[in-house]
């Protein structure tokens, strides 16, 4: 008898390219090339802005302050804050405010006059009170356009009501982007009281006494609490507060302050404010306002400007936000101030800034048969001995049982067949959590076996999914004939003086 040949089928999904994690354990992706300028309310921007890391995980922006002590007066700051705004406004205000635009890398550039600190301003290329800035003709300003009316971009540009009027400028290829304040469009030329240039790859800071479109020196754009992290449900950064009144000094990372005060209860320009951990999250809350409580948390915020009469922070005013989505907190009794304490700050050198940062390796993918077990090989490199080491599933279609998660080396099962990411994370408390992911694709292979039964064959097979279809063939390549389709797992086959080629195809 001529000898049966089996083949199956094998079905592999494509390994996905090097991981990107930020701060929150979040896997960014490959972020789209911007060609065109692309406004910040639109699902365009929110593929493109969901991709970014904004500043290194070190960054303060993007730094976990959740375990950090208050500071021993914190309950005298948070008193003179409350007292300074007043009764009316002893709770956190939403402002819908600044905005942006992201740029392709070759956006030509324009001349801008700077009128007030051309001497603080970075230049660009330009010369003095001039910058040279990559502004292009759809450039949204500030509050545009929930907070302007019916009136286009072109005509907000132009109309120089006296407000602050801040514009952002993001070339995500390049990794840069501007800033400035009090922006108009008028007589055909641009005009700003000031511009400041950011590169969203350091932590470098503005030179120690230049502010920038903030009085704290600070840049805006990592600040902001954008519609498509709210969507996700996580704010996974600190936020930009704003307070009545602040003393004559500025602490890392701020590089400017404006106030006279002296006391060492008003806040400085770049105190850091947490939500307290003891503060229950309303469940009735909107998916807005649970997103940015535990954005303020974990990132807090810090004090970037000064106000009338206002505790404040800054959203993106994108006409996409929900007509409810903050107004729990803007109405009575809101989030107070009292919720909040102010903690002891690290320095440029601190925190998640400081040596002996752990690092993370996820080990090598991996491709197995649905049944079969993983052997996950990670590493950590550590200092600290009270590092947390922790496996956990990021995505799949099924659940993954690690055989201990709390161990480099260990196993892991699936559930069901399919590609999951699993994340490994390293978390000393002091350092940002240092993550690695690894793709496990689980196939549905079909297994076969081809054993005697009395004069007959008996083929039988393991793995896919019914219903199957028994398929034959005389020669290869093959034009393979159906036989049978069936839900189970047998087939008997009578021998033959010819040669015959089968395979077995599932769902």
């Amino acid at each position: 008898m001529k000898r049966l040949v089996l083949i199956t089928l094998l079905l592999l999904a494509l390994r996905l390219p090097a991981e990107r994690i930020n701060q929150e354990g979040r896997l960014l992706g490959t972020v789209p090339v911007v060609t065109n300028a692309i406004l910040f309310n639109t699902t365009n921007a929110d593929a493109v802005v969901s991709a970014l890391q904004i500043f290194p995980v070190t960054n303060p922006w993007n730094e976990c302050i959740s375990n950090r002590p208050a500071l021993v007066n914190s309950d005298a700051m948070i008193t003179q804050i409350n007292s300074d705004v007043g009764s009316s406004h002893r709770r956190l205000s939403v402002f819908q405010e600044m905005n942006f635009v992201l740029l392709p890398d070759n956006q030509p550039r324009v001349p801008i006059d700077f009128f007030s600190y051309s001497d603080q301003s970075d230049l660009d290329g330009g010369t003095d009170p001039y910058g040279l800035y990559p502004i292009p003709t759809n450039l949204p300003i500030e509050t545009w356009p929930t907070g302007t009316g019916t009136q286009t971009i072109t005509q907000w540009q132009t109309n120089n009501n006296g407000s602050d009027r801040h514009a952002i400028m993001v070339e995500p290829g390049s990794g840069f982007f501007w800033e400035t304040w009090e922006t108009v469009f008028t007589n055909a030329n641009w005009e700003a009281a000031n511009g400041a240039k950011f590169d969203l790859n350091t932590n470098a800071l503005r030179p120690d006494g230049w502010t920038s479109g903030d009085a704290a020196g600070f840049p805006m754009f990592p600040a902001l609490v954008r519609y498509d992290e709210c969507e996700r449900g996580m704010v996974e950064h600190a936020c930009r507060l704003v307070v009545v009144h602040t003393r004559n000094q500025h602490i890392y990372p701020a590089t400017h302050n404006t106030s006279g005060y002296t006391g060492t209860n008003y806040p400085a320009m770049g105190q850091r404010l947490r939500l307290k951990a003891s503060y229950v999250i309303p469940s009735t809350w909107t998916k807005e306002e649970k997103a940015l409580l535990l954005g303020l948390k974990k990132y807090g915020a810090m004090v970037s400007d000064n106000s009338s009469s206002f505790f404040s922070i800054s959203v993106t005013p994108d006409d996409r936000w929900p007509a409810n989505a903050f107004d729990d907190l803007n109405s009575s009794p809101g989030l107070t101030i009292n919720n909040f304490e102010v903690i002891q700050t690290t320095g440029p050198n601190e925190g998640p800034r400081s040596a002996g940062a752990p690092v993370a390796n996820a080990g090598s993918d991996q491709t197995i048969p649905y049944g079969q077990t993983a052997n996950l090989a990670g590493f950590i490199s550590f200092t600290n001995p009270a590092t947390v080491i922790q496996w956990q599933l990021y995505s799949g279609p099924g659940t993954v049982t690690f055989g201990n998660k709390a161990l480099t080396n260990t196993t892991a099962t699936f559930s069901t067949s399919g590609v999951y990411t699993l994340e490994l994370s390293a978390n000393d408390s002091i350092h940002a959590v240092a993550y690695d992911a690894v793709v496990i694709t689980v196939t549905n292979t079909i297994r076969a076996s081809l054993t005697r039964a009395g004069t007959n064959l008996n083929l039988s097979w393991t793995g896919g999914t019914a219903p199957y279809t028994v398929q034959q063939a005389t020669a290869l390549p093959a034009a393979w004939s159906d036989l049978i389709t069936m839900n189970g797992t047998n087939y008997l086959l009578a021998p033959t003086n010819t040669a015959r080629f089968f395979r077995i195809k599932g769902q």
